[in-house]
C-alpha cells in the first residue's frame, strides 16, 4: 500500500514538473517574440495616451503624457505582475533616455518588456 502511494505521488510530481517546464518554455517563447519599435517622438502629439499589454501572468496598463514631443511621464495604471513588481522603476529610463531601447531588469524581463511594449502602443495611438 505504501509503495502504490508513493508511486502515484512520484507521478504526480513528474507531471506537474513537465507542466510546469511545457508552460515556461512557452512563456521564453512568448517574451522573445516581442519586437518594440523606437518610435519618432517628433510624430507624436501633445497628449496623453493609455497603452496596454499582456503576456500570462502579466499586465500592464500605462498612461503615457507627451509635451512638446517628448514623454514627460508614466504612470502605470495597472501591473499584474506575477512576481515583478520593482520593474516599474523602467519607466524613469524611458523617460531620462526619450527611447525605448532601455534595458530589461534584471530577475524581471517579462514584466519590463510588457510596460516597454504598453509604452509604445500608447505612443503609437497618439502618432501622426
Amino acid at each position: 500500500m505504501k509503495k502504490k502511494i508513493l508511486i502515484i505521488l512520484l507521478c504526480t510530481i513528474l507531471f506537474v514538473l513537465i507542466g510546469a517546464s511545457l508552460y515556461l518554455k512557452r512563456l521564453v517563447n512568448d517574451v522573445n517574440s516581442i519586437t518594440v519599435s523606437n518610435l519618432n517622438m517628433a510624430n507624436i502629439t501633445d497628449g496623453i495616451y493609455v497603452g496596454k499589454y499582456s503576456i500570462t501572468p502579466v499586465y500592464v496598463e500605462v498612461e503615457v503624457t507627451v509635451t512638446e514631443h517628448k514623454i514627460t511621464n508614466i504612470k502605470i495604471i495597472e501591473h499584474e505582475n506575477g512576481l515583478g513588481g520593482k520593474v516599474e522603476k523602467i519607466v524613469d529610463d524611458v523617460i531620462s533616455r526619450q527611447s525605448l531601447e532601455v534595458d530589461a531588469v534584471s530577475g524581471a524581463t517579462v514584466s519590463s518588456k510588457c510596460i516597454i511594449k504598453a509604452i509604445e502602443n500608447a505612443l503609437q495611438s497618439g502618432s501622426k
